[in-house]
């Protein structure tokens, strides 16, 4: 096919770099590109992003408006518009409704300074604009680390240069003597983030390592410059006078920042010492317990009522004019934008050493706010409850007539939906839409139920489908709420055999004789679509995590050993392909035999599955085999997955034996249970693991350690499926003589409690 193109196209096509499809796309930002408000990142839906630095400001108006509008995306409470995409950072700060969810806790520590920095300007794309996180503890000799001891923790309200008061002397001593005509005083020289800070900082990881050897001319930095320990770092940032650096995020969550694991000769300290790992405090015995408790003390009461300080010093009204000053928060008038207008230098020589400068001197994030950022909501404000009389375990049971086991339970609970629903299917393919009532209060929150006792009904959570509590109805009802009996004999119905969407509106069912699965709607049971891919009966399905409005991933595992991944298309309700036959995105082969359980993460890009007697095999969702997860000596069989929003992936294999994996595959712990379990979950953060099986009792666990730290009132059969409430509390379990027991959980209780020693 031969296009006729004038010549002004084809300049952008002669060296072809990538193609991203508009339908991808899902949030674009203005960005700064060496100070200079010319450049613009596109995020994609493939979870990568891509940052394009243009000649001038009009060019980058004209691309995003002829660019999707999707704004800034759907996280922050931003309205999607092309003006979103345009506006400055401190208009996205006050447009969004970030700042009141931290406040409120519904965010936590990390994610609130992830999107601080998002919308600052900080980018991995651009080493100079790496994101900034703080140092927050101050103790990495000691063997024991007791986090309820204050002085453990960083003083938040000073930037990392002025913690030590004789190096801040030293610091406000050259600001007050400095006397220079072109350039203004400064505390700092150097500056907390650099290109330079960062690669030292992730040297052991590709592709840092090839980077940091690009800028050193192919060779590694002198030993004793390297980082080497997490002790000398922080001692160094303490009193070195050329060293004020702050974190990068990955202190928080990626251990492999600090294994040597490519066997890199990174050469011998002047002392002898050979620099391989990193040397970890005491406290931390693997470099994921560091990456752990080192998360832990960020998202800590400590750090929580101080944290506003930082944000003032770095993102906040500290950071210039006379509050900076004050503060001993000067830095060098090169790192801060508005100080040079590039394009009223005509000098290329001036203009080159000037880019340069800014190149190597650290960029200050723009600023976002010219007052005091407001302090976080205390928790004992939001939860009362964690401090007062504990409501009791068991909230209510809810017992369906047909005494069939319920082996499926999605709670669909979000107040903003139409109808907040918990959609429950039994082993004989009877499902039910019950009604959550968001304003539902516990019994502690509210002291007046119990003058009111005539109100009980009203105060539950949960109300059985009005379609099968109506049984005087001389139709029959449960007609309107059956899959039909096309189901193969051969296959085991489980809750992993389901999903449904959002809202509640459609129901996904596996297990079918003809090798498909298929949509159902659950207002008339009638078949929406039936899905063929397979040639062997569908033996599982999972769905990835979505809101309301956004399209997600449907995987589907079979007994023909392979995993398909299929596209959900909200916008049509119906799952999608690239013309009008519904046809997989991508397929996951690997396995040698049927697949047993899948789950799949479109945050994270992974889909994770196991088959009977074999492997549990991690894939992306581009359909790439990454690794497989080597199990424990003596487990075979993976029957059940969940994996976190933080790639924990926890796998029970046959009977009770767990294992829980990190997301590149380490192995943290493994345990046998005395319970043969048959449905596993995990809290939203992977902190928190609860199981059910056929003992009836329902156990949570610390997923890190494989701690059990509590176990419910046994319940009157075996638990066949288990769901958390959106707001994680309550935890609804389903069993085998059919009915439905809602029991009140809060992982507060346990976070506070067994906060004080590691």
């Amino acid at each position: 096919m031969v296009l006729r193109l004038n010549g002004p196209v084809l300049k952008y096509c002669d060296h072809l770099h990538g193609k991203w499809y508009f339908s991808e796309v899902r949030a674009i930002f203005s960005r700064r590109y060496l100070l200079q408000n010319v450049a613009i990142e596109i995020f994609l839906a493939s979870r990568t992003s891509i940052m394009f630095a243009f000649p001038d400001q009009t060019t980058v108006k004209k691309v995003i408006r002829a660019l999707p509008r999707v704004g800034v995306g759907i996280k922050y409470g931003i309205t999607q518009t092309r003006r979103a995409s345009m506006m400055s950072p401190r208009q996205l700060m006050r447009s969004s409704n970030m700042t009141q969810k931290w406040q409120r806790r519904e965010i936590s520590n990390f994610e609130y300074l992830m999107f601080l920095n998002t919308i600052a300007g900080r980018t991995y794309n651009d080493l100079n604009q790496y994101p900034v996180f703080p140092w927050v503890l101050t103790n990495y000799e000691s063997k024991e680390l007791d986090l309820s001891q204050p002085n453990n923790y960083r003083d938040l309200s000073k930037p990392i240069g002025a913690l030590n008061p004789s190096r801040r002397a030293y610091f406000e001593e050259r600001y007050n003597s400095w006397e220079h005509e072109s350039i203004p005083p400064f505390h700092y020289g150097t500056h907390y983030s650099t290109s330079s800070f960062v690669l030292n900082w992730l040297i052991r990881v590709e592709p840092m390592t090839t980077m940091f050897l690009a800028l050193q001319g192919g060779k590694f930095d002198h030993p004793d410059r390297l980082f080497s320990s997490l002790a000398l770092s922080w001692k160094n940032s303490q009193r070195d006078t050329s060293d004020v650096k702050e974190l990068i995020p990955e202190f928080f969550f990626l251990p492999e920042m600090f294994v040597n694991s490519n066997r890199y000769r990174l050469g011998t300290q002047d002392g002898g010492q050979i620099v391989n790992d990193v040397d970890l405090p005491p406290w931390a015995s693997s470099p994921e317990e560091f990456v752990r408790i080192n998360r832990m003390a960020l998202e800590s009461e400590f750090v929580s009522c101080q944290l506003h300080q930082w944000i003032d010093l770095i993102f906040g009204y500290k950071q210039k004019g006379p509050e900076a000053v004050r503060a001993t928060n000067v830095f060098y008038y090169l790192t801060y934008e508005g100080n040079v207008d590039m394009e009223s230098i005509n000098d290329k020589v001036m203009r080159e050493a000037i880019e340069n400068q800014i190149r190597n001197f650290g960029q200050t994030p723009s600023q976002l706010l010219m007052e005091p950022h407001p302090p976080r909501s205390s928790a004992m404000h939001l939860s009362p409850m964690m401090f007062s009389s504990i409501p009791d375990d068991v909230c209510m049971t809810m017992k369906f007539l047909s005494n069939s086991p319920i082996v499926h339970i999605s709670a669909n609970t979000y107040p903003q939906l139409p109808m907040p629903s918990v959609v429950t299917v039994t082993m004989h393919q009877q499902f039910a839409v019950n009604r959550w009532n968001s304003g539902y209060a516990a019994v502690a929150q509210s002291p007046s139920y119990a003058e009111s006792p005539q109100s009980q009904g009203s105060n539950l959570p949960l109300s059985m489908d009005p379609v099968l509590s109506q049984t005087n109805n001389s139709s029959n009802p449960a007609l309107r709420r059956h899959l039909g009996d096309n189901f193969s004999q051969n296959l085991r119905i489980r809750s992993n055999c389901f999903v449904t969407t959002v809202d509640s509106k459609f129901l996904v069912a596996c297990g079918f004789w003809d090798n498909s699965f298929r949509v159902f709607s659950t207002e008339t049971a009638k078949i929406v679509q039936i899905i063929f891919g397979h040639y062997g009966v569908v033996t599982c399905l999972s769905r990835s995590e979505c809101n309301i409005t956004s399209d997600c991933y449907i995987a589907s595992g079979s007994a023909d050993c392979t995993v398909l991944l299929w596209h959900w298309n909200a916008r049509t309700q119906t799952i999608v392909g690239e013309g009008e036959v519904p046809t997989p995105r991508a397929t996951l082969t690997g396995h040698e035999q049927p697949v047993s359980s899948v789950v799949i993460s479109a945050e994270l890009g992974l889909v994770v599955s196991g088959s009977y007697s074999g492997p549990v095999l991690v894939h992306t969702t581009f359909g790439d085999l990454l690794r497989s997860l080597d199990p424990p000596k003596g487990f075979s069989s993976p029957e059940n997955i969940a994996m976190s929003r933080e790639g924990v992936i926890v796998v029970n294999y046959e009977r009770g034996n767990i294992a829980a994996f990190t997301i590149n595959g380490k192995r943290l712990r493994h345990e046998s249970h005395n319970d043969n379990l048959q449905c596993l979950l995990l809290s939203r953060d992977g902190e928190y693991l609860m199981t059910g099986g056929d003992k009836g009792i329902v156990e949570v666990w610390r997923t890190f350690n494989l701690a059990l730290l509590y176990a419910f009132p046994a319940c009157d059969s075996s638990v066949r499926s288990l769901a958390l409430s959106h707001d994680q509390k309550f935890l609804l379990a389903g069993l085998a003589l059919g009915s439905i027991v809602v029991f009140h959980i809060d992982f507060n209780r346990w976070h506070h409690e067994f906060q004080q020693r590691y």
